[in-house]
Order: C-alpha cells, then sequence, then structure tokens
C-alpha cells in the first residue's frame, strides 16, 4: 500500500493559502495506467498462494503554479522508491513509524519513500518549465476487500488520509497532496481523487483539510 514520504524543502508561501486545485485529469494518465497494473497485480498475488504477494504502489511528484486562489497542477513525474533500500527510510519507519502506526508497518513492502536524487532532478526540470514542485499524488487500494485475508477488514483505506498520511503530509510541508483511490467494483476498477492541505507541522493533533479539485 502507498503512503508518501517525508521530502525535503516543501513549496511555501502562497500556495498554503490556494482553495481550490485545477487540473487537466490527462496529466494523470501515466499515473493511473500504473496504478491500476500496480492494483491488478496486488490483487491476484493476494488471491493466487503460488505468488509472492504484491502491495500496490504508486508515486508520483506534482508541478505547478498558482493563479489566483487556484492550485494549477501542470505536471506529473514519476519518482523512484528506495523505501527497502535507503538508510534514511528505514530508520524513520523502525524509529518513528512502526511505533506510532503499527507492527505492520514494518514491512519493507508497505510504504514509499523517494528518492532524494529523483527529487532533486525533477525539481530541476519543473522549474525549467517555470513550475514549482508543489506535491505528490499517490496510490489507495481497497486491500481491506482485496488483500490476503488475515488482512482484510484491518485498516479501511479510501481517498481520505491515513494516520500515517497525515504524519508524513504534516512533516513534508508540500501545499498539495492527491490521493487516488483504487476500488474493484462489478468487473471493473473504479478511481476517484481527493487533493488535502496538511495540518500545519506545529499542529500536533490537527488533520489534513480537504480541497476542492475542479477538472478542465
Amino acid at each position: 500500500m502507498s503512503e508518501t514520504q517525508l521530502l525535503s524543502e516543501p513549496a511555501t508561501g502562497l500556495f498554503g493559502d490556494a482553495e481550490v486545485v485545477l487540473l487537466d485529469a490527462g496529466i494523470f494518465e501515466s499515473f493511473l495506467e500504473h496504478a491500476k497494473a500496480q492494483y491488478r497485480k496486488g490483487r491476484e498475488s493476494a488471491h493466487s498462494p503460488d505468488l509472492p504477494l504484491h502491495r500496490p504502489n504508486s508515486f508520483g511528484l506534482l508541478g505547478g503554479v498558482l493563479e489566483g486562489d487556484a492550485m494549477v497542477v501542470k505536471a506529473f513525474a514519476f519518482a523512484g522508491n528506495v523505501r527497502a533500500v535507503d538508510q534514511a527510510p528505514l530508520d524513520e519507519f523502525k524509529d518513528n513509524i512502526v511505533p506510532q502506526f503499527g507492527k505492520q508497518y514494518d514491512d519493507a513492502e508497505r510504504g514509499f519513500w523517494c528518492d532524494s536524487k529523483d527529487v532533486l532532478k525533477i525539481m530541476r526540470q519543473f522549474e525549467s518549465a517555470g513550475l514549482d514542485l508543489i506535491g505528490s499524488i499517490h496510490l489507495h487500494p481497497d486491500w481491506h476487500r482485496i488483500g490476503p485475508a488475515h488482512e482484510r477488514g484491518t485498516q479501511k483505506l479510501s481517498e481520505q488520509p491515513s494516520q500515517m498520511d497525515e504524519y508524513l503530509f504534516r512533516n513534508a510541508g508540500w501545499p498539495l497532496n492527491i490521493i487516488c483511490y483504487l476500488e474493484t467494483r462489478d468487473d471493473g476498477i473504479t478511481h476517484t481523487y481527493a487533493a488535502w492541505r496538511p495540518a500545519r507541522a506545529d499542529d500536533i493533533s490537527g488533520t489534513a483539510e480537504e480541497m476542492t479539485i475542479r477538472f478542465f
């Protein structure tokens, strides 16, 4: 299951005062294709005892501009996951996340930690296009419904932030955090997006504020 990870040097200032998020849904076409492929792989593995369990993960960074009262998302870029191989996320999960949010996060397949080299590279690409790096998008699958039997009915995921999302949103400080929720319905996979502004870093008990998304 995907969770955003701590990112350095968040875009701040006027973006934090935006009231709405504007975007062309086509920007997320490659993300959605990848997310659905991850979802199908996870669903198949959970229902096939001969396959190793695969936890769906999909994550990317968002570039945009501020126009009046709106954050306008103009670009999306995939970034590499170093959750299971980099010492920084290994320490963060062991020392902070697992003690706060449960033993299930001790699984290196659970969660996403963006490669810092990718953050810098993508930030420069966005800047060269006149954009700011304003946040991220990540996948939530209905793992409580399609996951392995021992994990069903536990943590219910949706387009709402999980407790760990809240923690990471607040610590990262990005003004925009989009969750894409995928769910099996009939013979298809449905999806929905929700945008979230993090609680202030000093507001430990605060929760993320949902922002309106309007599509072109």
